[in-house]
């Protein structure tokens, strides 16, 4: 179990989001404020984790022919779990992210490492590998909340600072309102995209340069 690897892989190499592309859907509809992205990174850490978790300890009773609809059980448990807590302790973030976290059960970055990572691997490694890809989705949703929200509405912190008003920093006039639309969310991931590819492919090419 090489922990410094899986911690590479989950926050750069494979990124669910911005390497492997995975969860589109919320990615694009809910990053338009800091206060979504971080209550649905956090969301997908703990289902990610604990499915992660249960899978991999069962992984050996599982019938392979129902493997998936098992899985599906099991990360539907948990994002019920997720969705009432998230109804009793904090309405208003479950009000603000609505059906997205029922949607939890199918997204594919939960279903993709639990068929990918967790049923072929032991407890812990799974375990850490559901906090670190779970870290890096969360990453990523918190890059493009903090772009999209300052140059869509000029504030920062949407959702949890000054009143859930965020602080403003450009004036209301000047910002670009079409980055909080889903246009808007499609040139902010194209663009983080695009820089994460080109530092990761950078060192390869000074290398192959110095050859």
């Amino acid at each position: 179990m090489n922990v410094k690897k899986q911690f590479w892989d989950g926050l750069i190499t494979q990124n669910p989001v911005l390497v492997q592309l995975l969860g589109m859907c919320p990615t694009l509809a809910i990053t338009t404020s800091l206060f979504n992205g971080l209550g649905m990174g956090l969301s997908v850490l703990i289902i990610l984790t604990c499915a992660n978790v249960v899978i991999s300890a069962l992984r050996k009773i599982i019938p392979n022919k129902v493997r998936i609809a098992c899985y599906i059980v099991v990360i539907a448990s948990f994002v019920t779990m997720v969705d009432l807590l998230l109804k009793a302790f904090v309405p208003a973030l479950s009000k603000s992210l609505g059906l997205f976290i029922p949607l939890i059960v199918v997204n594919c970055i939960i279903l993709g490492r639990a068929e990918g990572f967790a049923s072929k691997n032991g407890i812990g490694a799974s375990a850490l590998d559901g906090i670190f890809q779970g870290f890096g989705n969360m990453v990523a949703l918190t890059i493009m909340c903090v772009i999209r929200e300052f140059l869509g509405a000029g504030t920062f912190g949407g959702g949890l600072l000054n009143g859930g008003k965020g602080i403003q920093i450009l004036p209301p006039d000047t910002v670009a309102l079409g980055m909080i639309l889903p246009v808007g969310g499609f040139l902010t991931l194209g663009v983080v995209i695009a820089a994460v590819q080109y530092f990761m492919n950078k060192p390869k090419k000074t290398k192959e340069v110095a050859k």
